[in-house]
Order: structure tokens, then C-alpha cells, then sequence
């Protein structure tokens, strides 16, 4: 197997179940001639012809409620939005509609409809170009929020919430896009989409993450192996349902939390996990949980940039603080 990147593994996932369910279609902005703005569909159209790979006009509304009724109608219609910021148009779709549509029906209907959205910083992109939203949509009952960081977990996640009966947001971090390879085996074996994965075991902290921070603190937890702190990586890849279980036995065993998110700090995931933590297990604590997020503040263009991100110094100094009751 050759090594592919996270945008590769995502085009891979398209291809494959395009090719065994002929009720999957794909829709957005220049998907279809164009392969998409970072060329995620690159080969559908030629594959599969345009009435399953379909090139809309720029009107997100419009993709978000063609989607909702697409899904209403036993199609597994997979959504672009080019970028996470341009999906507001749409919110309506999502939360009126395709959060709502089984409770609606009381399980008449189903939405089994998946939205993408490249998202998050670091590529010097304007504002609207770069969120992290995904805490706002995690705060919507009826939608599932997932995000995969690394080729094997965008092709499996994909995978899984395309054949989900019930509505995805699938956001991809954009800023690894094409800098993680990894070998991916083109099996159609999709990932559970209510799981956390524990990339790396340690004694010390439990590190939650998700997204493209995860290569920081894979990174961090690297430099502080050499500093006698180990660290245990989870990425947490479902935002929404939260996997509070594998967090939990992996707090049995280090007793200190640490979570880190691109997305600004005030009502973010990293409150949640905490927050679940705090009700349900306190007693396994031996300091203070702690966020390292970004700044509550629109992100700024790309001469500021750089001091709104996160690094893989602002994760080790983070864990030193942790280890030694900092707060």
C-alpha cells in the first residue's frame, strides 16, 4: 500500500462507497469539473457521471436543503461546503430540518445525509476561511459531529457516517490535509463514529484532542517522553457523541486531564469534557483538569496568525504546568 494523505483517504472513501451504494450522491461548489477546492472529489464526476456527483450554484442554503430532502427520500447524499465559515447560510437546513426530521416523523423519516467542511487554521486564509466552529454543532441534538486527523481515520469516519442514518457534520482540518501520509487499505471497513482513538499509552496526563492538533501533542508527548513525562494521546475524532468512557479509564490510570483545541476557549468542547469529568469522577483527579485553546477572538489574518495557533511548545509548557499543580 502506498502512502496517501488525509485528503486522499477522503477522495478514497467517496470512490468506494459511490462504487457499492448507488443511493450515495455527492453535491457542492465545483465538485464535480473542478474536484472541489481542495480537489477532495477530483474523479467522481468522470467515475459516476453528474447526476450522482452534482455541481450546485455558490448558495449553501440551497445544498443544505437539497441535502435534507435528497436523505428524506433514501438517498445518502454527501454535502460540500468549501469552507466550515460558509456553512451558516444552511443552518437553518441543519437544525430545523435534518437534526429533526426522525423526532419529526417519530422514525417515519430518517436524514441519513453527511455534510463536509474543511476547517480551522494555519493556512494564512481570512477569517471565514479559517474557524473552529464545531462546538456549535455539537450543542444541537439530532446531529452528529465528527472529525477525523490522520488518512486511516478519515477514510474509516468517512465511511462510517456516510452509512449512519442519521445526519454527520464530517470537518476536516484542512491544515494537514496533505502534510500527514499514512498507508491506507482500501477495504470499506468504516470506524465507529461514536469512539475516541488512544494514539499513544502513558502514566502521567490524559491529553484529548482532536483534529490537526492532534500532531502537536503527538509531538509534545514526544519532547516530554525525553523529561521523564508521559503523556497519553486521545484523539477524541467524535465531537458529538463524546466517548466519555475511554477518557475516563484513561484517567483511572493518570489522574490528570489536559485537553487542547484550536477552537476558542469560552463554551468550547474542551468546557464539556471537563465539566463531564468534574460530575462523574472528580475522585480520580490529582490536579485540576486543564485547557490550552485558542484565544476568544475572530482569527486574525495571517500576519497575527501564528500567535492565535497552537504549538508544540504551548502543549509541553501546558503539561509541565499540569504535572507540577499549576493553574
Amino acid at each position: 500500500m502506498a502512502e496517501i494523505t488525509l485528503l486522499e483517504a477522503v477522495n478514497l472513501a467517496l470512490h468506494y462507497e459511490m462504487q457499492h451504494d448507488d443511493n450515495v450522491v455527492v453535491l457542492g461548489e465545483d465538485i464535480g469539473e473542478n474536484g472541489g477546492v481542495f480537489r477532495a472529489t477530483v474523479g467522481l464526476k468522470q467515475a459516476f457521471g453528474c447526476k450522482r456527483v452534482m455541481d450546485t450554484p455558490l448558495a449553501e442554503a440551497l445544498i443544505g436543503g437539497i441535502t435534507v430532502g435528497m436523505a428524506s427520500q433514501g438517498l445518502r447524499p454527501v454535502a460540500e461546503f468549501q469552507f466550515q465559515g460558509f456553512i451558516f447560510p444552511a443552518i437553518e437546513h441543519l437544525v430545523c430540518h435534518a437534526a429533526r426530521l426522525r423526532h419529526r416523523t417519530r422514525g417515519r423519516l430518517t436524514c441519513p445525509a453527511v455534510f463536509r467542511a474543511p476547517f480551522g487554521g494555519g493556512i494564512h486564509a481570512p477569517e471565514h476561511h479559517s474557524e473552529s466552529v464545531e462546538a456549535l454543532f455539537a450543542h444541537i441534538p439530532g446531529l452528529k459531529v465528527v472529525i477525523p486527523s490522520s488518512p486511516q481515520r478519515a477514510y474509516g469516519l468517512l465511511l462510517g457516517a456516510i452509512r449512519s442514518n442519521d445526519p454527520v457534520l464530517f470537518f476536516e482540518p484542512k491544515r494537514i490535509y496533505r502534510t500527514v501520509k499514512s498507508q491506507v487499505e482500501n477495504n470499506g471497513i468504516a470506524l465507529p463514529i461514536d469512539c475516541c482513538f488512544t494514539l499513544r499509552e502513558g502514566r502521567d496526563i490524559t491529553l484529548v484532542t482532536w483534529g490537526a492538533c492532534v500532531v502537536e501533542s503527538l509531538q509534545a508527548a514526544e519532547t516530554l517522553a525525553y523529561h521523564g513525562i508521559e503523556l497519553e494521546v486521545i484523539d477524541l475524532a467524535s465531537i458529538k457523541p463524546i466517548d466519555m468512557a475511554t477518557i475516563l479509564h484513561s484517567l483511572e490510570k493518570t489522574g490528570r486531564l489536559l485537553v487542547v483545541h484550536e477552537a476558542v476557549k469560552t463554551c468550547g468542547v474542551g468546557a464539556e469534557i471537563i465539566t463531564r469529568v468534574a460530575e462523574s469522577a472528580m475522585c480520580l483527579l490529582k490536579a485540576p483538569p486543564k485547557r490550552l485553546t485558542g484565544f476568544d477572538t475572530i482569527m486574525p489574518y495571517y500576519r497575527n496568525e501564528d500567535y492565535f495557533m497552537i504549538h508544540h511548545d504551548d502543549i509541553v509548557n501546558a503539561a509541565r504546568e499540569l504535572m507540577e499543580g499549576w493553574q
